[in-house]
C-alpha cells in the first residue's frame, strides 16, 4: 500500500504539473477571452495545483498512518521537484518552434 502510494503520487505530481501548459483554458474547464494563456496565469495555476498534490500527499500519509511533521527544507524541495516535473510541460509549450502546415493547393 505505501509503495504504490508514493508512486501514485509522484505520477499524480507530474501529470498536475503539466496541466497548466496543456491548455489554454484555466485549469482545462473555464476558457478564457483573451488568447493564448498568460504565463503568470500559467504560474498561478501551477502554484494552485501544487497545493492540491500536496493536499493529497498528506491525506494518503494520514491513510497510511501518522503524518509527519514537515520544516521548511521538505516544501524547499517540494517545490523544486514540482518545478521540474514542469518543464516538458514548459518546454512544449514554449521551446518548441511550431511550423506552419504546408499549403497544399
Amino acid at each position: 500500500m505505501q509503495n504504490s502510494a508514493i508512486w501514485l503520487v509522484i505520477v499524480l505530481a507530474f501529470v498536475a504539473a503539466n496541466l497548466p501548459f496543456v491548455s489554454n483554458r484555466f485549469f482545462l474547464v473555464m476558457p478564457l477571452k483573451k488568447t493564448p494563456k498568460s504565463i503568470w496565469l500559467r504560474l498561478l495555476e501551477l502554484l494552485i495545483l501544487f497545493f492540491v498534490v500536496g493536499f493529497i500527499g498528506m491525506a494518503l500519509e494520514a491513510r497510511i498512518g501518522q503524518n509527519y511533521p514537515q520544516h521548511w527544507e521538505f516544501y524547499a524541495v517540494s517545490v523544486s521537484m514540482f518545478l521540474v516535473l514542469a518543464f516538458p510541460g514548459y518546454v512544449l509549450r514554449y521551446m518548441v518552434k511550431r511550423h506552419p502546415a504546408p499549403n497544399r493547393t
